[in-house]
């Protein structure tokens, strides 16, 4: 275990966390023998799981030719080559990567150039934001800003620029008993277009969505529709379609990136997590051609930069972990595992007296517990049951990625599962028997 002395400023600064000395595969061990399969991927990055000896190799051979060039004075032929696999795999009309790294940098990125978009068009009178309550887009002041949890934003408000937030995609809470799923899509698509003109569409920047919910509110899935109504109200409006696929993206829902299960391609959009897998820190801001000429045909450049953009050891990781996915074929597993892991999901809490729903796409699932499945009434938030639910799943070897404030950030508990894409049918029963297991140990604490 980690040392009362230890000089790490920690998550937090009461718990003694166990120390990590070894992963393989779905596994990681602490340096006490405790085996933990990670079922969560950490915060759904580790989409090969650990050890992946290809991607190490890569690495290695990079740092053997060249660990580091600043970008103020070269490229690199890795990062050219990252750039180019993931845009011809990209939704329609993305034709530039930009590399930071990870997923609070690669939103901050896309903030700005979003802003500087209409500054180089013409149009610099756009100056806010609309995106969705309940929302998570990074820790950075400019992504914090957009994000809508309440709990994060509370104590840095007064740092933060305005934005409008409009409801989320939360069926279970906020469709209507005589809404279909289409009807209440339709709803907040309307919603959306009806703050766009109380706020005045020519002042706004952009749209900034979650494609499937994250951590926030637990993988909240859009209705059907949803996203095909907001490209064409953003269109309709000159609103630019940002979307944060940080957690959902490359391949965590089952397809690269999630919002081709929804027929729509963004302005930008920010990935991370996935693309790099955890085995080093990287992410990126997928940019339109749209935006790129505006910049050609303005200043000429983007201003903004970190000294690690382009980092060539984290380009040559995420080139290879996107390589193995591709070859290995793991998106087909990502979907069959997912089918497998919502069947045995269903079973285990589908008649469980305090789970109200199971909700998400591919290795991208949550539960949310409930006192109440009739009223839907949530935990007592001093009960803190996710965080009872996280300690009893680690007494069981098992790492999930529970959260509480479901609802509106004070209230409401889940749990996301999120494991690598590798798991097999038997390690799916087995992440559902453990936290099966957890949760009812939590619920009689």
């Amino acid at each position: 275990m980690t040392s009362p002395s230890t000089h790490v400023l920690h998550r937090t600064l009461s718990h003694t966390y166990p120390v990590a000395v070894w992963g393989e595969g779905i596994t990681i061990r602490d340096s006490e023998g405790r085996a933990y399969i990670d079922a969560s991927g950490g915060a759904a990055v580790s989409c090969l799981g650990h050890g992946h000896p290809e991607v190490g190799a890569a690495m290695k051979r990079q740092i053997d030719a060249l660990s580091y060039a600043h970008t103020s004075f070269f490229t690199t032929e890795v990062a050219e080559r990252l750039a180019a696999h993931l845009v011809d795999r990209a939704p329609q009309g993305i034709s530039h990567a930009y590399f930071v790294s990870g997923g609070s940098e690669a939103m901050e990125a896309a903030l700005k150039m979003a802003r500087q978009y209409f500054v180089e068009t013409g149009e610099p009178q756009r100056r806010v934001f609309v995106a969705r309550r309940q929302s998570y887009h990074g820790n950075t002041l400019g992504a914090l800003a957009v994000g809508g949890n309440e709990w994060r934003r509370a104590q840095f408000a007064p740092l933060l620029v305005d934005a409008h937030h409009v409801s989320p995609t939360y069926a279970y809470r906020n469709r209507r008993a005589d809404e279909t799923l289409e009807a209440y899509g339709a709803r907040l698509a309307a919603e959306l277009e009806e703050t766009l003109l109380r706020v005045g569409p020519d002042s706004v920047i952009g749209f900034v969505a979650e494609t499937v919910g994250g951590a926030t509110a637990g993988a909240l899935e859009p209705p059907p529709g949803y996203f095909a109504r907001v490209r064409e109200i953003c269109d309709r409006h000159g609103v630019l379609l940002i979307l944060d696929e940080v957690m959902c993206g490359m391949g965590r829902t089952g397809t690269l990136h999630a919002c081709e299960q929804e027929g729509v391609a963004p302005d930008l959009m920010a990935i991370a997590k996935g693309m790099g897998g955890g085995y080093a820190p990287i992410g990126a801001t997928l940019v339109s051609e749209r935006i790129v000429g505006a910049f050609q045909a303005g200043s000429g450049l983007f201003q903004h930069g970190h000294t690690y953009l382009g980092h060539a050891v984290a380009c040559a990781a995420a080139l290879a972990v996107q390589t193995v996915i591709e070859r290995d074929g793991l998106l087909a597993n990502v979907r069959a595992m997912g089918a497998a892991m919502r069947e045995d999901l269903v079973a285990r809490f589908g008649a469980h007296r305090h789970v109200g729903d199971i909700r998400g796409r591919g290795l991208f699932q949550a539960i949310e517990l409930v006192a109440d499945r009739g009223t839907k009434e949530p935990f007592d938030p001093a009960r803190k049951l996710h965080a009872r639910i996280k300690r009893e799943a680690m007494a069981r070897g098992l790492m999930v990625y529970p959260m509480g404030g479901t609802i509106d950030g004070r209230r409401g508990d889940h749990v996301l599962l999120a494991p690598p894409y590798i798991v097999s049918r038997a390690d799916v029963t087995e992440i559902v028997d453990r936290l099966g297991a957890a949760v009812d140990a939590a619920l009689a604490e």
